[in-house]
C-alpha cells in the first residue's frame, strides 16, 4: 500500500505568557479553546490547543507556554510563517478591517502564489499568513464554532500553507518529496529581492491545507527560537497502523527520529530534516473529545491518563488560567 500524508494536521509555536495567548486567539482571531492542557515533556508548563469546532486535524493550533522565553531572532532553518485559511476574499476583507480595529500589526491584501492572502503578526510577533479559499480546490477546510466572536462566514476555516525558509531548499525537497511523497506543484516569486523562487509542495488531495511552501535564502542569520517563533509543523496520517509504516520508511533512510509517541489525542513521530526543522507526523484519531465532552472542550485542565496521577502537582506548580465561558 502506498503511504500518503493527507496535509497539515497541526502547528506548535512558542507563546510566553498563555492568559494573553488564549485571550488574542479565542477573542480577536475567533478560533475555539480547544484543550487545556500541559506539556507532556515539560508538565510544568500549558500546552494550549486552538481549533475549529471539534478541534478537527488540519484546523489545530497550538502554542507551549515558556514563561522566560525570549524573542524570536527570525531567520533561516525555521518554519518562517504560518497560514490559516479563511472561506473567501470577501472574508479577507472582514479581517483586514477587524485587525485594524483590534490594532494588530498587518499588511494589505495582495496576491501571493495564485491566492488572495493577508499578511498579520500577533501580540508577540508570531508571522501568520491569512489564505483565501476563493478558488481553493481540494482538502476540506473545518467548520467555525458556532460560538465565535467572528461572524462564521469570514470565519477561519484551518490551516493552510506552512512557509519553511532554508540555506539549501533541494536538502528539505528531497525529504519532502522522497521521503514524505509531496509533490511539486510548482513556483511563485519571492518577496525578497534577487533570491529563487519559493517552492509549493502539496499531498493528498491537493490545495492550501496539504501544503509546504519552500523558499531558499542566502542572506539570513539562523533563526534562534523564541516566543512568536513556531516550533514545529505536524503532516496527517490517517491511522496508527500507517503511522507504524513511516516509522519504518523514516528508520530505514537512517533518519535519527523519536519512534512512537503516544500523546494520548494522536500518535506521533518526530524528525528533523536536513536542515534542522521539525517534523511531525501524527494519527487523525483519538481526537480531542475522548476525554471531554464536546460542548466543555478546554474549560479545565486536561491530562492524558499517563499523567492523572501527577494531576495534583501539576496544578500545584500551574498559574491559574480561566478558559471557561
Amino acid at each position: 500500500m502506498e503511504l500518503t500524508l493527507k496535509g497539515l494536521h497541526h502547528v506548535s509555536a512558542i507563546t510566553a505568557k498563555a492568559p494573553e495567548n488564549f485571550k488574542f486567539y479565542t477573542e480577536v482571531l475567533g478560533l475555539r479553546l480547544i484543550k487545556k492542557t500541559v506539556n507532556q515533556d515539560d508538565i510544568s508548563v500549558y500546552h494550549l490547543f486552538y481549533g475549529d469546532e471539534k478541534g478537527n486535524p488540519g484546523t489545530e493550533l497550538t502554542f507551549f507556554e515558556i514563561p522566560m522565553a525570549g524573542h524570536n531572532q527570525d531567520g533561516n532553518n525555521s518554519i518562517s510563517a504560518l497560514s490559516l485559511r479563511v472561506p473567501s476574499d470577501e472574508a479577507l476583507a472582514y479581517w483586514d478591517q477587524r485587525l485594524t480595529e483590534h490594532k494588530v500589526e498587518h499588511g494589505t491584501i495582495t496576491e501571493l502564489g495564485g491566492r488572495q492572502t493577508l499578511s498579520f503578526r500577533d501580540h508577540e510577533g508570531q508571522r501568520f499568513i491569512l489564505v483565501s479559499d476563493e478558488n481553493d480546490k481540494g482538502v476540506a477546510g473545518g467548520t467555525p464554532w458556532a460560538k465565535s466572536p467572528v461572524p462564521a462566514e469570514y470565519g477561519i476555516v484551518g490551516l493552510g500553507p506552512a512557509h519553511l525558509t532554508v540555506e539549501t531548499a533541494e536538502d528539505t525537497a528531497v525529504v519532502l518529496e522522497g521521503l514524505l511523497g509531496f509533490r511539486r506543484k510548482g513556483t511563485y516569486p519571492s518577496t525578497a529581492a534577487g533570491q529563487p523562487d519559493v517552492i509549493v509542495f502539496e499531498t493528498g488531495e491537493g490545495g492550501s491545507g496539504t501544503e509546504v511552501h519552500l523558499e531558499e535564502r542566502n542572506n539570513l542569520p539562523q533563526e534562534h527560537l523564541g516566543r512568536g517563533g513556531v516550533h514545529h509543523v505536524a503532516f496527517r496520517v490517517d491511522n496508527e497502523e500507517e503511522l507504524k509504516q513511516w516509522i519504518e520508511r523514516v528508520r530505514t533512510v537512517r533518519l535519527p527520529n523519536s519512534g512512537f509517541v503516544d500523546r494520548f489525542y494522536f500518535r506521533s513521530l518526530y524528525f528533523r530534516e536536513p536542515n534542522g526543522i521539525l517534523f511531525e507526523l501524527a494519527t487523525d484519531g483519538p481526537g480531542f473529545a475522548t476525554d471531554e465532552h464536546i460542548e466543555h472542550l478546554g474549560e479545565s485542565l486536561a491530562l492524558p491518563p499517563f499523567l492523572e496521577s501527577k494531576r495534583q502537582q501539576i496544578e500545584a506548580h500551574l498559574k491559574p488560567l480561566d478558559t471557561r465561558p
